[in-house]
């Protein structure tokens, strides 16, 4: 679904990301982890198209998207959050999942004079989508409060919902499990599980937390200094001794307990 092609990007004299090349395989769930540092979130951020390449390639579906912009990723299907998550805080939950579908025709100024109908049906429609998502989230008792007030963990649901209210193909999450607490991190899980599984997202995680790598993810791209370093299942990546030293510090006793990594 997703190929990158020896990517790379410097910041002055810091090399973020150096020569990345991995495939992430079509309705996979594909962990990407490694130390603070290592250039996971800026390889998201040129994948999602914020930021461009020094040099490298990417592939959505075996189309060349390197030089198209964020939005125009977004129309082919390429959707991600951020670790720390971007909501209006002054719209309801319902709304915020609402002004996601694309190419709305209220969005276009002549359909908003001549063709108030249509607008009309299709704002319902939308509206009945969202109020699905809501459910299927299992939150549909905040559909009304503002999604300033939610919780981190209702902040990060309310992501994935709007991923749901597009025709996504590739979904980029950035640390799904940042500032959530243990017990809306299962049920984080399980929905991740499901838009991979019921809707039929592939998924990619940068996620700090073992645990939830071991359980959502196969395979495990580890990258380290701006480079990848394993590519493979999690017993491959403990059994890395590559692996080991840069991120699950250099000994074998750290792969094995897994849990939460610094």
């Amino acid at each position: 679904m997703l190929s990158i092609r020896t990517l790379s990007k410097s910041f002055g004299g810091v090399t973020a990301v150096d020569e990345c090349s991995f495939d992430i395989a079509r309705g996979s769930i594909t962990g990407l982890i490694g130390p603070n540092g290592a250039g996971k979130t800026t390889l998201f951020n040129i994948a999602a198209g914020f930021l461009k390449p020094d040099s490298g390639r990417i592939l959505l579906d075996g189309q060349d998207i390197t030089a198209l912009s964020p939005h125009e990723r977004f129309h082919l299907g390429l959707v991600r959050t951020f670790q720390l998550p971007q909501t209006f805080q002054r719209m309801t939950v319902r709304e915020n999942l609402m002004v996601a579908p694309p190419e709305q025709s209220g969005e276009n100024l002549f359909a908003t004079w001549f063709l108030p109908w249509k607008v009309a049906a299709e704002e319902k429609r939308v509206r009945e989508k969202a109020d699905e998502v809501l459910d299927f989230l299992e939150i549909p008792h905040v559909a009304d409060e503002l999604a300033g007030n939610l919780s981190g963990g209702q902040k990060k649901l309310l992501e994935l919902g709007r991923c749901l209210m597009t025709d996504a193909k590739m979904v980029l999450l950035d640390e799904p499990g940042a500032g959530v607490n243990p017990t809306l991190m299962v049920k984080l899980t399980a929905m991740i599980r499901r838009l991979n599984e019921e809707r039929g997202f592939t998924v990619c995680i940068i996620e700090h937390d073992m645990d939830v790598i071991t359980e959502l993810c196969d395979p495990v791209v580890c990258m380290s200094q701006g480079a990848v370093i394993a590519h493979g299942s999690m017993a491959d990546i403990r059994a890395n001794e590559d692996v080991l030293e840069a991120y699950l510090g250099g000994g074998r006793a750290a792969a094995g307990r897994g849990g939460r990594a610094t």
